[in-house]
């Protein structure tokens, strides 16, 4: 057990900085395209989300096949199995049931599970950040269509201290 413990502690600090490099690379180019000056602000919104969200999800492919890797190496998807799918189904938490890994690997599939969620959560308050961020900016530049009440909505959904 400890072997498997040592595993998914290693792929999920793997995935970790990848999912850090990614968050840098993603808000830099957020930060680049949000300070552009705009006639549509709604379009320059939502293609500043749109892009965001494809590089989230590039990354989050891309830790899906290190947990594939790391299935393969150590045979801990089950014989005829197809890794892939068993891979995005253990690291989705969609947990169909219908394959697990081995006994001898067997907390290999919550270890991904719970890289995973992490991860989820992760992009969700990065592209937050994206949204909160692009709509004070729209709201600096006095956008011409755009409501700044918008953002004072935003800010009130997020909370104290947002």
């Amino acid at each position: 057990m400890a072997v498997q413990f040592l595993l998914g502690t290693f792929i999920s600090v793997i995935n970790i900085m990848i999912h850090a490099l990614v968050t840098v690379a993603a808000i830099d180019i957020a930060r680049t395209a949000g300070l552009k000056h705009t006639t549509q602000p709604r379009s320059h919104l939502m293609a500043a989300m749109v892009t965001i969200a494809v590089i989230l999800m590039v990354a989050h492919t891309l830790e899906v096949l290190v947990w594939a890797l790391a299935y393969a190496l150590v045979g801990a998807a089950p014989e005829g199995s197809e890794l892939l799918y068993f891979t995005f189904v253990n690291y989705t938490t969609l947990g169909y049931g219908d394959v697990t890994p081995v006994q001898a690997w067997r907390l290999t599939g919550p270890m991904t599970a719970m890289n995973g969620i992490l991860m989820f959560g992760w992009s969700t308050a990065v592209l937050f950040e994206v949204l909160r961020k692009t709509l004070e900016h729209l709201s600096a530049i006095a956008a011409s269509g755009f409501n700044s009440g918008d953002h004072q909505e935003l800010r009130a959904d997020a909370g104290p201290g947002a």
